[in-house]
């Protein structure tokens, strides 16, 4: 999203990569480091989030990285790109931040890149933002997304006390996929293989017997099927808005800049449109 006119940036972080990790055929993790993440912190939320800054393609930056003076300074068309990723694990002893990205061979922009970084790069990047975490006074909790949110369900699932009561369904392309998770909550991976997107999803979660008390859900991926899981929330489960975390982080045939620009006007659109069949 492009600042107001008059709004100051706030400062980006600029770290190195430390080293890289094939952890599944489409998950690439990266890990960053280095003095320039003394001042970062993200321990309050397990959907913690970064914006990455890429430059456009033959465009390099003075150091040190000082993006209100990249905006003062170079026009639009050379302004950054960002792209953003949920922190997967902040080690604030070792100043050591930990993201994973989706890997769909040379499609896209920060898949491709963190497939081929070295240790060394530097990077910069916005942050953190984020808004969820667990509540420890829920009777359960669902958890439910494809694999963009894998990295925040896994973080929800490890920050829950043991014992904790939790569904947790991610659905990606198949087996080679499932990741471990140190959590005791059991993980239902759902494999969609030759099915469209979210379509078993939709349908365990639909599936599912809700347990009696309040449940607090997270519910995140692609936003055509956030858009069914939120109608079966809050129209036929009648799930307090309160009691959720739901949004479409990416949605089929946008790539993120296209997505952001209209993404708070159609969630708005659709909870305004699911509120009015909820009251009638």
């Amino acid at each position: 999203m492009a600042e107001r006119p008059g709004r100051q940036p706030r400062r980006a972080h600029s770290a190195q990569v430390v080293r890289t990790e094939r952890l599944t055929p489409h998950m690439q993790r990266v890990v960053l480091g280095g003095e320039g993440l003394a001042d970062f912190t993200a321990d309050t939320c397990t959907d913690h989030y970064v914006k990455l800054l890429f430059p456009p393609t033959g465009v390099t930056y003075p150091e040190p990285f000082d993006l209100q003076r990249v905006r003062d300074e170079l026009p639009r068309a050379q302004w950054p790109v960002t792209r953003t990723y949920t922190v997967r694990q902040w080690d604030a002893e070792h100043r050591e931040l930990t993201l994973d990205f989706v890997i769909h061979g040379d499609e896209g922009l920060a898949g491709p890149w963190a497939a081929r970084v070295q240790p060394g790069e530097n990077v910069h990047f916005m942050g953190p933002g984020g808004a969820y975490a667990p509540d420890p006074d829920a009777d359960w909790h669902l958890l439910a997304g494809d694999e963009s949110a894998l990295p925040a369900i896994a973080r929800a699932l490890e920050a829950l006390p043991r014992g904790a009561r939790a569904y947790a369904f991610v659905e990606i392309s198949g087996p080679e996929e499932e990741q471990k998770i140190d959590s005791d909550v059991e993980v239902v991976w759902l494999h969609r293989g030759a099915r469209p997107l979210g379509e078993v999803l939709v349908e365990t979660v639909r599936n599912l017997e809700f347990p009696e008390g309040r449940v607090h859900a997270f519910v995140h991926g692609e936003a055509h099927f956030v858009k069914q899981l939120r109608h079966l929330l809050r129209v036929e489960r009648h799930v307090p808005r309160e009691s959720l975390s739901i949004s479409g982080y990416w949605r089929r045939g946008h790539n993120e800049d296209g997505w952001q620009e209209s993404k708070r006007e159609w969630n708005a659109r659709i909870e305004a449109e699911q509120e009015s069949v909820s009251a009638a």
